[in-house]
Order: structure tokens, then C-alpha cells, then sequence
């Protein structure tokens, strides 16, 4: 009996599952990232070019902003989607530098790709990695320039100048000095311990020029759903009282099956006279406690809005939840469940409430609100793409600015910090031996690839620059960076092109932790798509399975 030395075949995943690992499965990682990285790198700076992203429903979207464009993206890639989510979690934690972080995470994995052909182990590139992003981290800190917050006209411009910047790679930028105004008196208008920006709330009201947006110390919503009565009421008051309900006062039809037996038809009368008396208390209970304006986050019918009317009370019901809690924090007061026991102290004021006609909407306005830790902003513009494009610039300057009140320490920007950073890491890997020189090295390097590109974008001398930039850093000139209006090298801390530490220590962090992340990962497994119910791909790193 013969016996065969040859070890029996086990299969362990289900067929059709694709392998792929190795050397090869890193490098095919990295093409991908620089994939997206190919995307985003014409949107990055003032003179970046916009992308227009047509989604399977027809709906069409312009934006620079890179957070925005990654999420319309579809990306299938599991390793591409890495950069997804670090531009989201940018967008999320610092606003801007969502386009940045993805292009530098790109170049650092561009920079590896020689090493790992080159048989150099992943793992001495993460660790070289993370102690470039530590120096890089301590070098911002140790530079960074603090903003007084003693002298109030002072510490306002500095954060004029950081919104300026961020909104210099908008498509607000020619009308950055208006907008930047806007930005800064919304972020001052919160409360400075917390400076929630879900309390400034954004309206959009298509048509008209975008310097017909309006700022309002206070709230405005959109004029609510109304039934006939409406137009009876005044439309205007001053120091008003305003209660704010979540009661429904409309009339309703039952929807149970009821069985109710009379003996008279005037028992009958009894019974609907009692819905009457039901709905007719409340109201008399609302105007009893001495209110001008009614708010109710549920409908209020037709019979309530002509009893209002009658009595010069302004009224509107289905007001939002998000709405409603600006606007009590603005008016003060409480929200009312029932309209029995309204006191004095549960109603709120202002000094002045009107509905005015903005565009083709009407809006209800709230002005000179006493707790006014809330704002609004009403945008304007020719098209709809346009009004959204402006609400995310917006976005990412309120961010900026309240990130610079709060951190209150700033670097230039126009690859300033970059090249710094560059330079220092260069000089470091000097006093090191062996492969981390190399490969901290070629950290520095990835670091011009913003600088680079914002020369490229603006249709400048990227070598020529860089050359100057680099020359300048070795010379001590820390803040040494692109300057547009000269078309060459210039100190951007005193051209007023600044950006909040937190952004370039975030952008690093992230870039950084996706690389060593993805460097990590050598083979991927794809399962069947019939075989396992989401199909989704799974990832595994060094030695495990």
C-alpha cells in the first residue's frame, strides 16, 4: 500500500473569494489613494479649479471643497475609501484642510511606494512615519504664534484674517471682505464657552446677488404653513411677548370607532359643543397670559389662526425643532406642553419681530433678542449649486474662525508651515543613521507637495519657487510661503495669510495615521458577492487572518 507525502489541499474560504496579497497587494493600495489624490490636487488653493459631480439621480453639484467631493464620489476601493474618511473626520473636527490632508496622505503613501518596491519592510516605514508626525506636531507648537485676546479690536482682525484665508480657495473669494465680516460677527454672536455653530442658523433664498445676504443678531425662519386668517394678523411688533408651544391647537376628527348612546338630541349638541370648549379653553388660556406671538412646533388650525387674528396676536404652527430651540435661546422663555399655568416667566421678548419678504420667501424675523447666543444667516445667489457652494465655504470659515478663538495660536499658510516643517525634518534625519534617515527624508519631501501644488494651480514656477522657498527656510525665514499678489516667495505671517495651528496639526495626524494604516494592510479579501450577503471587501494586517 503506496502512501503519498504530499500534504491534501483544505479549503478554508468559500470559491470565488479573491486573494490577493503581498507586496503587489500594498503597492495596488497606494495607486488607488493616488487615484483620489489625482482628483482633488487642481481644487487645492485660491486658484484651485471647482468639479462638477452629476449624481445617478441628475442632481449636480460644483465644489472645491474636498470633504464634499469625496462623499459624492463613489468609491469602491476599500483601501481609497481610507481617504474618504480622513477628509470627513477633518471636515468634522477642524472644518478646513479637508482637500489638504487627502493630497498629503496620497504623497506620503507616493513616497513609500519606492521603498516597499524596494523590499524595505512596512513596518520600519510606519515607525519612521510616526516620529516625523510627532517632530512635525512639536515643531507647529513650538512656532505657532499666539493671538492676544486682550485687546478686542485686535484679536477680531486676526480672526478676519484666518476666515479670509480659508475663504481664499472659495468660490467667495472676490467677495471674501463681506463675507468675512459676516463670519466672525456669527461666530462672536455665541456663547464663547461652547460656540456651538448648529446655533447659527443658515437659511438659503435663491436669487439676487451674493452680497444681498443678510446677517441677523437673532432668528429667522421661513414664514410657516398658514390657514385663511392669516393675512389678518399684524405682521410687525415691538418688545412683543412670545410663548412657544408643542401643543396642537386644531380641530380633529376622531379616528376610533366610538359608540355613544342619547337619549335627547341635545345631549348630542353636549357632546360636539365639547370639543369646541376643549380647543376654545386653550386659546383663551394663551391670550389670558398676555402673549403677542404664538410659535407651536405642531400644526395650528384654522379656527385658532382667525381667533388669533382677532385679537392682533401673530401665530405659527409646524415651526421646526431646530428653529424652535434657536429660538427660545434667543428670546428666552420655556417650551409650553399644555396652555394651563402659562406664567410671565415662561414667555420671551425681543425688541422687535416683523415678517418681511426676502427674494420670493417671507420670513419671520426675530431682532435685538436679550439672550441672543444664536444668529442667522440668509444667503443669496443666482442658482441653487451657487447658494451651496457659498453655505460650505461658510462652513469652513465659522469653523476656522471658532477654532482660532478657542486654540488662539496661528501659523502662515500658502505652504509656509509646510516648508518649515520640510526643512526641519530634513536638518533631523541628518543626525540619524541608516534606512529612518531615508525615509524621514522622504517624509520632508511629500511635505512640498502643497507648496508645489499651489504653484501649479495658479499657473506658476513650481521649481523655480521651491527652489527660492527652500533657500529662504535655510536662511531662518520661518514664514517664508507662496504669495499670490507678487506671483513669488514672500512672509505670509505679515501678508495676513494665516490659519489656526489646530488645522496643520490635524491634517498631519491624519495623513499620517492613514499611511501607516494602509502600509499595514498586505492582503485584502474580497468574498463573493452571492456567497456572502453584503459582499463586503475585508482588509487584515501583518500576520493576522
Amino acid at each position: 500500500m503506496a502512501f503519498s507525502n504530499q500534504t491534501p489541499t483544505i479549503v478554508v474560504l468559500k470559491e470565488g473569494t479573491d486573494t490577493s496579497q503581498g507586496k503587489g497587494q500594498i503597492i495596488t493600495n497606494i495607486n488607488a489613494c493616488l487615484a483620489i489624490q489625482d482628483t482633488l490636487r487642481p481644487t487645492l488653493g485660491p486658484f484651485g479649479s471647482d468639479i462638477l459631480i452629476v449624481s445617478s439621480n441628475g442632481k449636480t453639484t460644483i465644489s472645491n471643497d474636498g470633504a464634499t467631493i469625496l462623499k459624492l464620489l463613489d468609491i469602491v476601493h476599500p483601501a481609497a475609501q481610507m481617504l474618504v474618511d480622513i477628509s470627513r473626520s477633518q471636515d468634522a473636527e477642524v472644518g478646513d484642510g479637508t482637500t489638504s490632508v487627502t493630497i498629503l496622505a496620497g504623497e506620503l503613501l507616493k513616497e513609500a511606494k519606492g521603498f516597499i518596491e524596494d523590499g524595505v519592510s512596512s513596518y520600519l516605514i510606519t515607525k519612521a512615519y510616526r516620529k516625523a508626525c510627532e517632530l512635525c506636531v512639536e515643531r507647529i507648537k513650538e512656532i505657532a504664534v499666539d493671538v492676544k485676546k486682550e485687546n478686542e479690536e485686535e484679536f477680531r482682525q486676526s480672526l478676519e484674517k484666518c476666515a479670509t484665508t480659508a475663504m481664499s480657495s472659495k468660490l467667495i473669494s472676490s467677495n471674501s471682505e463681506f463675507f468675512t465680516k459676516m463670519v466672525v460677527d456669527a461666530v462672536l454672536s455665541l456663547d464663547q464657552n461652547d460656540l456651538d455653530e448648529k446655533l447659527i442658523g443658515i437659511k438659503k433664498v435663491p436669487g439676487g446677488a451674493l452680497e444681498e445676504s443678510l446677517f441677523i443678531d437673532g432668528v429667522a425662519f421661513k414664514k410657516t404653513f398658514s390657514y385663511a386668517g392669516f393675512e389678518q394678523q399684524p405682521k410687525s411688533f415691538v418688545n412683543p411677548k412670545i410663548v412657544a408651544l408643542n401643543v396642537e391647537l386644531e380641530l380633529k376628527a376622531e379616528k376610533d370607532n366610538a359608540e355613544v348612546r342619547i337619549d335627547q338630541v341635545k345631549d348630542y349638541q353636549a357632546i360636539v359643543d365639547a370639543e369646541w370648549q376643549i380647543i376654545l379653553n386653550k386659546l383663551e388660556a394663551i391670550v389670558a397670559s398676555g402673549a403677542n406671538i404664538v410659535l407651536s412646533k405642531l400644526p395650528i388650525g384654522d379656527l385658532a389662526t382667525q381667533y388669533f387674528a382677532d385679537r392682533d396676536i401673530f401665530c405659527a404652527g409646524r415651526v421646526s425643532s431646530e428653529d424652535m430651540d434657536r429660538v427660545i435661546q434667543a428670546v428666552g422663555g420655556h417650551i409650553q406642553s399644555t396652555c394651563s399655568k402659562i406664567e410671565p416667566s415662561d414667555l420671551g421678548t425681543c425688541e422687535k419681530f416683523e415678517e418681511v419678504q426676502i427674494g420670493g420667501e417671507r420670513y419671520n424675523i426675530f431682532k435685538g433678542c436679550p439672550q441672543a447666543k444664536t444668529c442667522t444667516l440668509i444667503l443669496r445667489g443666482g442658482a441653487e449649486q451657487v447658494i451651496a457652494e457659498v453655505e460650505r465655504s461658510l462652513h469652513d470659515a465659522i469653523m476656522i474662525v471658532k477654532r482660532a478663538i478657542s486654540h488662539h495660536q496661528i501659523v502662515a499658510g500658502g505652504g509656509a508651515i509646510e516648508m518649515e516643517l520640510s526643512k526641519y525634518l530634513r536638518d533631523y534625519s541628518r543626525t540619524i543613521a541608516g534606512k529612518q534617515q531615508l525615509i524621514i527624508g522622504a517624509f520632508a519631501k511629500a511635505l512640498e507637495v502643497i507648496p508645489r501644488q499651489l504653484c501649479e494651480n495658479a499657473g506658476l514656477d513650481a521649481i523655480e519657487l521651491l527652489n527660492k522657498l527652500r533657500s529662504a527656510h535655510a536662511k531662518g525665514d520661518i514664514w517664508c510661503g507662496i504669495d499670490f499678489q507678487l506671483e513669488n516667495i514672500g512672509n505670509n505671517m505679515k501678508s495676513f495669510i494665516w490659519e489656526p495651528a489646530l488645522v496643520k496639526i490635524n491634517a498631519i495626524e491624519s495623513a499620517t495615521e492613514a499611511a501607516t494604516l494602509l502600509l499595514s494592510i498586505d492582503e485584502t479579501i474580497t468574498n463573493d458577492q452571492q456567497g456572502e450577503q453584503g459582499g463586503a471587501p475585508q482588509g487584515r494586517g501583518r500576520g493576522a487572518f
